[in-house]
C-alpha cells in the first residue's frame, strides 16, 4: 500500500509515519501544497496513493484546500467515487465547520482529532480493508 502523510507538526507526522510504515511505503510532505505535487507525480507514474492522512492547518496550502484539489484531480481523471484514495483528515480542533467542510463541501473520508488515537487509527485502516504488510 502506498500512503501519504501531509503533517507540517514533526511529532504528529513522526508518529503517523512510524506507525504507518507497517502497513506499507509511506511518504511525507509539510504543506498542502507539497502534498499535491507529490499525490499529481504518484498519478502521473501510475502509481497512486491508497490512503493519505491530510492535517487541517497547514502553511502553503491548507488541508481543506488540498483535499478539494485532490478530489477535483481525480474527478477530472474519471476516478470513480469508489476507488478514490481514502483520506482521513487529522485536526488539534475539535471545529464543526472544519469537520463538516472536509466531509460534505471536499470529500474526506474520515477525520481524527489530535493527538491521534492510534486505536482509532486501526479501526479506521481496517474499516477501510488495509492490514499490516
Amino acid at each position: 500500500m502506498r500512503i501519504l502523510i501531509a503533517e507540517d507538526d514533526f511529532a504528529s507526522r513522526t508518529m503517523l509515519q512510524r506507525f504507518l510504515e507497517d502497513y506499507g511505503d509511506v511518504d511525507v510532505t509539510i504543506n498542502g501544497e507539497e502534498a499535491v505535487d507529490v499525490f499529481n507525480l504518484a498519478l502521473d507514474d501510475n502509481e497512486p496513493y491508497e490512503l493519505i492522512c491530510l492535517d487541517i492547518e497547514m502553511p502553503e496550502m491548507d488541508g481543506l484546500k488540498a483535499l478539494k484539489t485532490i478530489r477535483d484531480k481525480e474527478k477530472s481523471m474519471g476516478v470513480r467515487p469508489d476507488t478514490e484514495v481514502k483520506i482521513v483528515m487529522t485536526t488539534s480542533k475539535d471545529s464543526t465547520k472544519e469537520v463538516l467542510d472536509a466531509y460534505y463541501w471536499s470529500g474526506c473520508n474520515d477525520y481524527l482529532t489530535k493527538p491521534i488515537d492510534l486505536q482509532k487509527l486501526t479501526a479506521l485502516l481496517q474499516k477501510y480493508g488495509f492490514s499490516k504488510e
